[in-house]
C-alpha cells in the first residue's frame, strides 16, 4: 500500500508547481497540505516524495529557460576548450552556479537527520513563514533595484547561493524567498533577482530529487504517485514561472509578504487549537 495515493499525489503536485518558485515556501505549503490530508510530514518516504516531485518543477525551468541554458552551457564548453573564451560572462556564470551550489550540498548532507526530523515540524514552518516575510519586506524596501542580470558577479552568486541554506534548515522560509531577498539586498532588480533564483535552483533541487528517489520508492511510495505528482508539478510550475516573471516586472513583493504572514498566522492558530498536529 503506497504511503501516498494517486489523488493525494496530484494535489501535492499542484501545490508544488504553484509554490516552488513563488517566494512563499513550497516546502511549507506541502507540509501544511500533507498535514491537512493526514499524511505524516516527517515520514521518510513522504520527505523523499516531496523532493522527487520538485524535479517536475525543475524540468519546467529547463524547458522555459532552454535557450538561456543552452547559451550558458555552450559558453562554458567553449571556455573549457579555448582560454580566450573564458572572459565571457556566460562562461563565468556557469562556474558561479556550480560553486554556489556546493555550500547547500554540504549542509544538506551534514544536517539531513535534523532536516528530516525536528526541523520538519509545522511549528518551524509557521515561524519561518513569518520570519521570512520580514526579511523579504526589508530586502524589497532597502534594495535599489539598479543592477540587471548582466551585472551579476561571483560574490552575488555565492551569497545568493548560500542563502538557500536558510530554506533548507527552516522549511517555510522559502528557497525562492531567501534567494530573491538576498539578490534584492545586493541591489539587483526584481527580474534579475528572480531569474538568478531560478538558475541557482536547478542543480540544488535536481540533486535533492535524485538523491531522495531511493528513499521515496524504497520506503513506501509507489511509482504511480511519483509519476503523477512529478508530471502535475511540471505543468503547473511552467505556468507559475511565466506568471511570476511578468508579475515582478511591474510589482513589488509586498503581496507575497502579506500572504506569507497570513498563512503563517493561520498555521500557528491551527496548531495552537489542535486542528493540525506538528
Amino acid at each position: 500500500m503506497s504511503a501516498i495515493s494517486i489523488g493525494q499525489a496530484a494535489i501535492l503536485g499542484i501545490v508544488e508547481g504553484i509554490t516552488e518558485f513563488l517566494p512563499v515556501s513550497s516546502t511549507g505549503h506541502l507540509k501544511i497540505t500533507e498535514g491537512l490530508m493526514g499524511i505524516p510530514v516527517d515520514d521518510t518516504s513522504v520527505v523523499g516524495f516531496t523532493a522527487v516531485i520538485q524535479v517536475g518543477a525543475i524540468a519546467a525551468v529547463l524547458v522555459y529557460f532552454f535557450k538561456d541554458i543552452v547559451r550558458i552551457v555552450s559558453a562554458w564548453g567553449r571556455g573549457l576548450a579555448d582560454r580566450e573564451q573564458r572572459h565571457h560572462h556566460d562562461y563565468k556564470f556557469a562556474w558561479w552556479v556550480i560553486y554556489a551550489t556546493i555550500p547547500i550540498v554540504i549542509v544538506g548532507l551534514a544536517a539531513k537527520p535534523f532536516i528530516e526530523g525536528p526541523l520538519a515540524s509545522l511549528w518551524v514552518v509557521a515561524g519561518s513563514l513569518v520570519a521570512g516575510s520580514a526579511v523579504m519586506w526589508v530586502a524589497d524596501q532597502m534594495g535599489r533595484h539598479k543592477r540587471g542580470e548582466d551585472d551579476t558577479s561571483f560574490k552575488d552568486a555565492m551569497l545568493v547561493g548560500c542563502s538557500q541554506i536558510l530554506a533548507l534548515l527552516f522549511p517555510g522560509f522559502s528557497r525562492s524567498g531567501a534567494t530573491m531577498s538576498t539578490a534584492l539586498i545586493l541591489d539587483l532588480d526584481r527580474v534579475a533577482a528572480t531569474r538568478l533564483s531560478f538558475f541557482l535552483g536547478i542543480p540544488a533541487l535536481t540533486g535533492a530529487g535524485l538523491y531522495e528517489l531511493k528513499d521515496a520508492v524504497g520506503a513506501g511510495v509507489g511509482s504511480a504517485p511519483l509519476v503523477v505528482g512529478t508530471a502535475v508539478s511540471f505543468v503547473v510550475a511552467y505556468a507559475s514561472i511565466a506568471w511570476l516573471l511578468k508579475f515582478v516586472a511591474k510589482h513589488s513583493f509586498n503581496a507575497f509578504v502579506v500572504y506569507r504572514v497570513a498563512v503563517g498566522l493561520l498555521l500557528l492558530g491551527l496548531l495552537g487549537t489542535g486542528v493540525l498536529s506538528a
